[in-house]
């Protein structure tokens, strides 16, 4: 068993333990995350997608609207390359939509992300965290990071992560269940962690003495407490923020998550696994998608620009949480603040009924 956590000073000094989840490919801007971070709770930007001079970009405009620590999450590299023979197959089975959309698909490439390009800036611009998805930076990664001055965040999806962010020297874990909306966050596609939110933090609270970040299918105060009462340091919420007037979130994306759809894993529209709202272009493609992140992103890129530009809500990723139809259209500073007040009135409550014996 482990000893008690590790401390993150970073989650000790929130007024609120509420992080907002980056959200890569348009809903995460730097507005979003200073409103968070100005609120009291914990903003992220996602370098995911984007030049190290938009990085860089991001993080002056945040620092130029609160003196509040921040967080930035990289990519992982991606692995092998997916199966040359297997993506020109799912190549072939989109013709009908390129056709329709009168557009060429994109071409597939392999590539990092510019890990380590955003790793070196980030040490240069000594920004407060730096979480990673899809993967675990190295021992010499880490220590790089927190001798600039950084948090280094491991997200994890299973046990046997949790103990490998661990060894590489990790300040904290966000651990995220199967509920989450947008990219499962596991180090390997080919074998993701389907654990739901709670039974995955008993695990690794089990396996593990660091500070936990809750993530996945969290959007009401009472599921904040849960997973604060189950162990975790802070909730960690995505979707919950897109509705949020800072967030970049198409008009059609805000729509369709206020509606009761249900949610389902695919790996139609990157070639990575991710939860989105079930769509036409979803429920057609899904069967046939084979891994392969970048390559597919790319591939599928120019239909779900068309998709966009059209409002075309049945052929474009709509990556939303299970919980996603309990959001709400309120400004990010007061969603922070409405969260952690209807977390402490539900541990009240929960004390209230156990003391009664009830």
């Amino acid at each position: 068993m482990p000893g008690a956590a590790s401390a993150s000073a970073t989650l000790e000094a929130l007024e609120h333990p509420i992080v907002q989840a980056p959200m890569g490919g348009g809903p995460g801007t730097a507005a979003l995350a200073a409103a968070v971070s100005g609120a009291g709770g914990l903003g992220f930007l996602a370098a995911g997608y984007q030049a190290t001079d938009a990085v860089r970009a991001d993080v002056d405009a945040v620092r130029a609207t609160t003196e509040r620590p921040f967080g930035v999450n990289v990519f992982a590299p991606p692995g092998a390359a997916g199966d040359p023979a297997a993506i020109a197959r799912y190549a072939e089975a989109l013709a009908g939509d390129a056709a329709r959309s009168d557009v060429e698909l994109g071409e597939p490439r392999h590539h990092d992300d510019g890990w380590a390009a955003k790793l070196a800036l980030l040490a240069e611009l000594r920004v407060p965290v730096v979480s990673t998805t899809f993967g675990c930076p190295s021992p010499a990664a880490v220590a790089e990071l927190q001798g600039a001055g950084a948090e280094v965040w491991v997200t994890v999806t299973s046990p046997e992560e949790a103990a490998t962010a661990a060894a590489a020297g990790a300040d904290a874990l966000v651990v995220q269940g199967v509920e989450a909306g947008g990219h499962r966050a596991s180090f390997d596609d080919a074998t993701p962690g389907d654990y739901g939110l709670l039974a995955l933090l008993q695990l690794v609270r089990a396996q593990v003495g660091l500070p936990l970040v809750a993530s996945g299918g969290l959007a009401t105060g009472r599921a904040v407490a849960a997973v604060l009462v189950a162990g975790a340091r802070a909730a960690q919420l995505g979707t919950a923020f897109m509705r949020t007037p800072e967030a970049a979130t198409s008009g059609m994306h805000r729509a369709a998550l206020s509606a009761a759809t249900p949610t389902a894993l695919t790996r139609a529209f990157t070639g990575r696994t991710a939860r989105g709202l079930v769509n036409r272009f979803l429920a057609e493609h899904s069967d046939e998608a084979p891994p392969g992140y970048p390559e597919v992103h790319h591939l599928t890129a120019p239909l779900r620009a068309a998709a966009r530009s059209r409002g075309d809500a049945d052929a474009v990723n709509l990556w939303a949480g299970q919980a996603h139809a309990l959001g709400a259209d309120l400004p990010a500073a007061e969603l922070v603040r409405d969260l952690s007040r209807a977390a402490r009135a539900a541990v009240a409550e929960a004390v209230d009924r156990l003391g009664s014996g009830r």
